[in-house]
C-alpha cells in the first residue's frame, strides 16, 4: 500500500496538526507492506525543494514564498502533487493548496485510488480568506472517498461537513504515550519541580495565541491565592501575558516557561495537580495536550466550545468543563478539584484509563489503517465482480 500524507507543515514544526500528521505517517511506515511519503510546505521562506527521510518517511518540503492568513504560498506545490500517484492520498484540511491543485489538475483524482481527508478544523478567524477558499473546498469534498473527524462534536458543528455526513467517520486523534509506562527516571525531577514552585500546582501547555484563552486562566489565578500556575509555551501573546501577570501581582505564583523538550515536559505533567485548557475559540478542535496530562493521571478542566475538547475530557468523569471566557467559573472549578483530594484522585485515575484506552498513537494508526483497507478492499471486490 502506497500512501501520500499531505499537509501545510510537518516535523520539526510544533503544533497539533503537525504532530498528528507526523505520528500517523511514521506509525504507518512501520507497518508491513506500507510505504509512506509526506508532501508539505517548508516552515521558512525558501525557493528550493528539500527532501529527506525522517524515521522511515520520505518528506518533501516544497518552497514557501510566504504566508497569507497562516496558509503557505507555494505555487510549485500544485504541479508536484499532480505528478505523484499511489493508493491513498490523505489530505489534512484545511489546506487550500490541495483543493486548488485538484481543481487545476483533475488527473490527481485518477492517480490515487482513494482520497481520504482528515478534517482538522474549520477556518474560524480568517473570514476574508474563507470567502476565496470556500468554492474550492466545496468542489473538492464531493470527490473525497472518506472524511475523518476527530470527534462527533466537530462533525455536528461544521457547516462544511454536514452535506457529506454519510462519508464521514469519527477517528479520534492519538499520540505516543509510551513514556508513561516508566516514570521512575523522572521522579527526582518531579519532586524538585514541586518543591521549587510549590503546591497545589496547576499546569497549562500551549502556544500563546488568541484562541487558547490563557488570559482567563491568569485572571482566575488571582482568585486562588493558595495555588501556583505554570504556563509552558511560546507565541505572539507572551508580552501581553507577562504584563497581565505583573499587573495582577501574580509574579510569585505564575511562571511562564518556553517550549520544553519532551522529557522535561513530561516531568511537569507528572508534577502538576491539575491541568487546564482554557480555550475560547473553535480553532481549538481537540487539545492533544489534554491527553498527555490525562495519561499522567491528572484531572483536566477544559472549556465547552463545541469541538473535541470536551470529547477528550468528559465532564464529571475525567475532569470538569466550564464556559469559555469565564474566569469566575474557571476559578470555581479549579478550587473544587484542588480542595477535594478524593475527587482529584478519582478524576485522575479515570483520565489515565481513558487516555490509554482511546487516545494512543497505536489506536489512531489502527483505526486509520482500517479505513484505508476497507476503501481499497471495496475496489478489490468490485474488480472481482
Amino acid at each position: 500500500m502506497k500512501i501520500l500524507q499531505t499537509n501545510k507543515a510537518y516535523a520539526p514544526v510544533i503544533g497539533g496538526m503537525e504532530t498528528t500528521v507526523t505520528v500517523l505517517a511514521e506509525g504507518l511506515s512501520k507497518r508491513a507492506g506500507i510505504t509512506v511519503e509526506a508532501l508539505v510546505c517548508n516552515a521558512r521562506r525558501t525557493l528550493a525543494n528539500e527532501s529527506r527521510v525522517i524515521n522511515g518517511v520520505k518528506v518533501t518540503y516544497m518552497p514557501r514564498w510566504g504566508s497569507v492568513a497562516s496558509l503557505p504560498i507555494s505555487p510549485t506545490y500544485l504541479p508536484r502533487l499532480a505528478g505523484l500517484h499511489g493508493d491513498i492520498l490523505h489530505v489534512h484540511e484545511p489546506f487550500p493548496l490541495v483543493d486548488l491543485s485538484v481543481a487545476l489538475f483533475p488527473r490527481i483524482r485518477r492517480q490515487f485510488k482513494k482520497i481520504v481527508v482528515t478534517w482538522q478544523s474549520d477556518i474560524v478567524r480568517q473570514k476574508w480568506a474563507l470567502l476565496a477558499y470556500r468554492p474550492f473546498i466545496e468542489r473538492f469534498l464531493p470527490q473525497v472517498d472518506r472524511i475523518l473527524v476527530s470527534s462527533p462534536a466537530l462533525l455536528e458543528n461544521s457547516d462544511f461537513l454536514r452535506p457529506h455526513s454519510q462519508r464521514c467517520e469519527v477517528v479520534p486523534l492519538g499520540i505516543p504515550l509510551d513514556w508513561t509506562r516508566d516514570r521512575r527516571p523522572r521522579l527526582a525531577r518531579v519532586a524538585e519541580i514541586r518543591r521549587r514552585l510549590g503546591t497545589p500546582l496547576v499546569l497549562c501547555v500551549g502556544r500563546l495565541v488568541y484562541y487558547k484563552g490563557i488570559q482567563y486562566l491568569v485572571e482566575a489565578m488571582a482568585k486562588l491565592p493558595e495555588a501556583r500556575l505554570v504556563i509552558i509555551g511560546s507565541g505572539p501573546l507572551k508580552s501581553n501575558l507577562e504584563a497581565q501577570i505583573a499587573s495582577l501581582g501574580l509574579g510569585g505564583r505564575v511562571s511562564l516557561l518556553p517550549h520544553l523538550e519532551d522529557e522535561e515536559l513530561h516531568a511537569y505533567y507528572e508534577a502538576c495537580d491539575l491541568f487546564v485548557l482554557p480555550s475560547t475559540e473553535r480553532s481549538e478542535t481537540y487539545g492533544l495536550v489534554q491527553i498527555e496530562a490525562m495519561a499522567s493521571g491528572k484531572p483536566v478542566i477544559s472549556t465547552e466550545i463545541n469541538t473535541g475538547t470536551t470529547y477528550v475530557n468528559c465532564h464529571g468523569v475525567t475532569g470538569l468543563t466550564v464556559p469559555p471566557r469565564d474566569a469566575h467559573a474557571l476559578a470555581n472549578a479549579m478550587r473544587e478539584i484542588l480542595h477535594d483530594d478524593d475527587l482529584r484522585a478519582c478524576l485522575g485515575r479515570r483520565a489515565e484509563e481513558r487516555a490509554l484506552r482511546e487516545f494512543t498513537a497505536e489506536r489512531m494508526i489502527d483505526r486509520t489503517l482500517d479505513v484505508y483497507t476497507r476503501l481499497l478492499g471495496g475496489d478489490s471486490e468490485k474488480s472481482k465482480a
